[in-house]
């Protein structure tokens, strides 16, 4: 009887030794079908003797508070979210990409629009101060059009949460919407939506969704960061080759069966995973968004100076040898 208590705490305190060894870290998401594999990290995270407490935000620009406070080391969010950031003196690095694109121009199916040169004297909602704003006003700009969120203008433009844009656009309260996935493609699968364009031909491209270190968990807990780096690109790297586990996860475990396969199929061919991220991509957006009045930027920051891609280029090597 001895024996099996002596075990019994030996065994105990090997489990105690164990939970205690895994590092926490405090992860920032949200709820889109291109950010399925951020959540999924949470899934594989005592692998590196991690554990991911997860927590969702409304929008990328919600979270920086939450780093400001030191309640957030890594988050999720679109490259303008991120810039509109580190300007406000934000302590956070860029250190990768993890999905491209994601954005549709969607007019109503009753509404006629068949190209964003007929949004003259239209209603177009839009979330602010995200990727989808600033590709907004780079295609009305294209098209010659002006704007403002009051009457009077070419385009009056209507601001809202991106899960208020579907049911205005259904109702009729807008005309056309700059949506991100998988809302998007809801709205195009539910027939009340028509696909007018994907805005990926302004001068930043297809748009980058950034992951984000908190400058304390870069310089001060190296091994850690390099660990959550590892993380990410394995969690990314199953939902690239493994699409029914990424349709799984994102479909059930995400939205909770309030998408369909087909709408995560569709939004996905929209918004690919990815790891990229460059300084100059990041730069062209800083430079749109000051162009464009978006993030109300003083003093838009330099990319080189917080765009650190090492710790991805180490992983990745990392990777690329244990294969």
């Amino acid at each position: 009887m001895k024996l099996i208590f002596r075990v019994l705490l030996v065994t105990a305190a090997f489990v105690a030794s164990s939970a205690e060894a895994a590092d926490k870290i405090r992860l920032a998401n949200l709820k889109f079908a291109h950010y399925g594999a951020i959540s999924y990290m949470k899934e594989i995270a005592a692998k590196y003797d991690l554990e991911i407490e997860e927590r969702f935000f409304a929008k990328g620009v919600d979270i920086l508070p939450a780093i400001v406070a030191g309640e957030v080391d890594v988050a999720a969010s679109a490259v303008d979210a991120a810039i509109a950031g580190r300007a406000r003196g934000v302590p956070i690095y860029a250190v990768a990409g993890f999905a491209k694109g994601g954005v549709r121009i969607v007019a109503g199916s009753e509404s006629g629009i068949t190209s964003v040169g007929d949004f003259k004297g239209k209603k177009v909602g839009v979330a602010r101060g995200g990727a989808q704003e600033l590709l907004l006003l780079a295609e009305l700009e294209n098209y010659g059009l002006t704007w403002s969120d009051k009457p009077g203008k070419d385009v009056q433009i209507v601001y809202m949460a991106f899960a208020d844009l579907n049911q205005a656009l259904m109702a009729g309260d807008i005309d056309a919407m700059c949506q991100s996935e998988p809302q998007a493609s809801q709205a195009l699968n539910k027939k009340f939506g028509v696909e007018i364009m994907k805005p990926y031909d302004t001068p930043i491209g297809m748009p980058v969704r950034s992951l984000v270190f908190s400058e304390a968990l870069y310089k001060e807990k190296p091994d850690v960061a390099e660990r959550t780096m590892k993380l990410f690109i394995e969690a990314t790297d199953t939902f690239m080759k493994h699409p029914d586990i990424a349709e799984g996860y994102v479909v059930e475990s995400m939205f909770k069966g309030q998408i369909t396969p087909q709408d995560f199929k569709d939004a996905i061919g929209n918004s690919p995973y990815s790891y990229d991220i460059t300084v100059e991509h990041v730069q062209a957006t800083t430079d749109m968004m000051q162009k464009f009045g978006v993030g109300r930027m003083s003093t838009p920051p330099q990319a080189s100076e917080w765009v650190k891609t090492d710790l991805l280029e180490k992983a990745l090597k990392s990777m690329t040898a244990g294969n």
